[in-house]
């Protein structure tokens, strides 16, 4: 091996054991521990859903800032919008202020939770002077059509007298006008890309509600109300805003964040991992490389859509590089991985708890990557 080898590293967080950039460093000491010539590149990555806005932060040397913001519920609760390294680009994660894991089991209802603060961490990013706004939406709590949003920046969302609506998908049923006379102006000159990894429509079978309201508290009885107000909420959005997002792909997303987001804001929804790629510049780091390590908690048959492991070494098969990975756990039929991924590793040592796995996740990832090391080393 040259002294001068370049390996990257662009692993994805190993969920609640370490993040991207945790595991970049855990790698690299396994990496010197055999030889310390090595140049190891980092770039944490993600796949657009939790993670992504710590990775990309950490990969451009950016930084994260705490807001205060109204919950799912309407309650107060701290959320995180973040600053990429341009200081052009805001990035948000709408289950800061919007997921399912700020309501606890019993009193989830989709009829009354609302995207608002999601809508306040956009406004925090526009406060920033940012050019580009990246959002990513899974994990949600909300089946409002992202209204909570639209009211968070000086929309109106009003019924036949002119009057209101309150917070949930449970009103907009009653949704007769929309007024954007206050609507925030500083989104005119922004662009906005969504990490959406789902092309579920606004209404019907495959739709918001009915896909996924279950999880979200909703019985069969509500499911009915979402989505038939989700329907009138789009008969609104086209009849004021000329715009039929009914069955746009993606428009499901996140209890119909996606339509709102799209229709609003002009966004445009995109491969989480795609977006991630573009912004740590990805491609061009790959091809100083020799080889690419990557990673994740868990890697399966289920990798090849859309997840980190296989995004990256997709990119690194354009350009003829070997690619690594390492995972907690290494599931089934991952046969065909290996059309991308040359070795697959679990840094499992041993039969362990859940709870003694999560915590020992970084000296399994650093003992790993040492061993990896040593067997290259061998070639």
């Amino acid at each position: 091996m040259k002294n001068d080898f370049v390996i990257l590293l662009a692993p994805d967080s190993f969920k609640e054991s370490m993040t991207a950039k945790e595991a970049c460093e855990a790698m690299e000491r396994g990496i010197k521990k055999v030889n310390d010539k090595i140049t190891c590149i980092h770039v944490p990555m993600a796949d657009g859903g939790e993670g992504t806005m710590q990775s990309l932060v950490d990969a451009t040397g950016g930084e994260i800032y705490k807001h205060k913001v109204f919950g799912p519920l309407g309650n107060e609760v701290e959320a995180s919008y973040g600053i990429l390294g341009d200081g052009e680009t805001g990035i948000i994660e709408m289950a800061s202020a919007s997921g399912i894991h700020l309501v606890s089991k019993e009193d989830r209802n989709p009829l009354i939770t609302t995207t608002y603060g999601t809508g306040l961490l956009i406004k925090a990013c526009l406060d920033h002077g940012v050019k580009k706004l990246l959002i990513g939406i899974g994990g949600s709590a909300t089946n409002d059509g992202g209204a909570g949003v639209i009211q968070a920046l000086g929309g109106k969302l009003l019924d036949e007298k002119g009057v209101e609506l309150g917070f949930g998908g449970g009103e907009l049923g009653r949704l007769a006008s929309i007024d954007l006379t206050n609507f925030d102006q500083r989104l005119k000159d922004i662009s906005v890309e969504v990490a959406c990894d789902v092309n579920n429509p606004l209404c019907g079978e495959r739709g918001a509600s009915n896909v996924f309201g279950p999880q979200k508290g909703a019985t069969l009885d509500m499911i009915e109300i979402l989505d038939h107000n989700l329907r009138n909420y789009a008969n609104v959005i086209k009849e004021v805003m000329k715009k039929d997002i009914v069955e746009v792909p993606g428009a499901g997303a996140a209890g119909g964040l996606g339509a709102g987001l799209m229709v609003f804001l002009n966004a445009t929804l995109k491969s989480g991992i795609d977006i991630v790629i573009e912004y740590t510049s990805l491609g061009e780091k790959v091809k100083s490389a020799d080889m690419v390590w990557t990673g994740e908690g868990s890697i399966d048959f289920q990798t090849k859509f859309g997840k980190t492991s296989y995004g990256v070494s997709t990119i690194a098969k354009k350009y003829n590089k070997p690619v690594v990975a390492f995972a907690g756990i290494v599931g089934k039929e991952i046969d065909s991985l290996y059309e991308k991924i040359d070795s697959i590793f679990c840094i499992m040592q041993g039969v362990v708890s859940l709870e003694e796995a999560l915590t020992n996740g970084k000296q399994n990832l650093e003992k790993t990557s040492e061993n990896a090391m040593k067997l290259m080393s061998l070639v």
